[in-house]
Parts: structure tokens; C-alpha cells; sequence
């Protein structure tokens, strides 16, 4: 078993915590997505869920919204080598498809994708570590739901965020060395 450094052979985990996925990212884009678009509190809700709520009426205007993508650049870099370790830094993409339903879905899913572009509300992105990257047309998708037409406006909007890991990759400090010859 490896001490999770480089000083010894075997595999190295990150020694650092790891950026929200999961649950953690889907509250995170619900929080904006609420706060950008002016969606009541739990009206913004994950596409996919463990246990999945009721469908809201057809009168009922709110957002479900996925990931539906997830991608990261091909060469990381490795910075900021200390005695101690060294940092990883990858660019992930996030791909988030949002669906804006009710009888006022245009105009929830109009004042998202105008909101995204305002520059304030991309700050408080920042303070999230996600920053906008670039975002689709709005759509319109009407959906059959219990035998009732429901109007539906999808967008994508993909994401951006530094991932830092740090790993305990030791830097080299001193190197035995023997010279032969004359």
C-alpha cells in the first residue's frame, strides 16, 4: 500500500477535496438558475432525481433542468510544485439542458437567457467557480402531459470551471550521482 506520495511505488489519489458533483453541482445550478430566471423557490427543479416529485399543473410555470454533458480538456496541467506536492489543474465543461414549462415559459426561459449575459449575475457565477461559457437558442418543445398540452422552451448553456487537485508528487530534491571515468 502506497503513503499516497511519490516517494514510494503505487497509485496517488488526490490529497485535496474535490469540486461539487452530483447533488451538490445540481443545487448549485438550481440556485442560479432560480435566482437568474425570478422562479419561486421549488420551482427549479433537477430532471433526474432519486425519488421523483409530482408533476406540477399544467397552469404552473417552472424549470427542470439536467446535465447532459461533461467534458474536460485533453492535457492538465501540473503548477505550483512545493516540497510537499504538486497541483493538477484541468478546464471542465458542464452542458446543462434547462426546460422552461407553463403558460409563461417564454418569458421564465426569455429572462434566463438574457439574464445569463448580464454581467453582475456572471459574477455571482463566478463566486460559484463556474463561469458562462456559451448558451443555445431557446427552442419550443409543447409536451403532452396528462392529456393536456404544456408549453416547454429548452435551452443549453455549457459551463466552465478550473478543477485543482493536489497530489502528493514530492519534488526531486536531491539525486544520488556517480560519475565514472577519468
Amino acid at each position: 500500500m502506497s503513503n499516497n506520495t511519490s516517494t514510494e511505488r503505487g497509485w496517488l489519489i488526490p490529497t485535496s477535496g474535490d469540486p461539487d458533483y452530483d447533488e451538490a453541482l445540481d443545487r448549485l445550478l438550481s440556485q442560479w438558475m432560480r435566482n437568474v430566471s425570478g422562479l419561486s423557490a421549488g420551482m427549479v427543479r433537477p430532471r433526474w432525481q432519486k425519488e421523483q416529485p409530482p408533476l406540477l399543473p399544467a397552469e404552473t410555470n417552472w424549470c427542470a433542468f439536467g446535465v447532459i454533458g461533461w467534458s474536460g480538456d485533453d492535457s492538465p496541467a501540473f503548477t505550483r510544485q512545493t516540497d510537499d506536492g504538486s497541483q493538477l489543474w484541468r478546464h471542465e465543461t458542464i452542458e446543462c439542458m434547462a426546460s422552461f414549462y407553463g403558460p409563461a415559459g417564454m418569458v421564465y426561459a426569455s429572462r434566463f437567457r438574457d439574464g445569463i449575459s448580464v454581467p453582475q449575475n456572471n459574477a455571482a457565477l463566478n463566486a460559484l467557480g463556474l463561469s458562462l461559457g456559451d448558451y443555445t437558442g431557446l427552442t419550443p418543445f409543447p409536451e403532452l402531459i396528462n392529456q393536456q398540452w404544456v408549453r416547454r422552451y429548452d435551452m443549453t448553456v455549457r459551463l466552465r470551471r478550473k478543477v485543482v487537485r493536489e497530489y502528493g508528487i514530492k519534488s526531486l530534491v536531491e539525486a544520488p550521482v556517480i560519475f565514472f571515468g577519468d
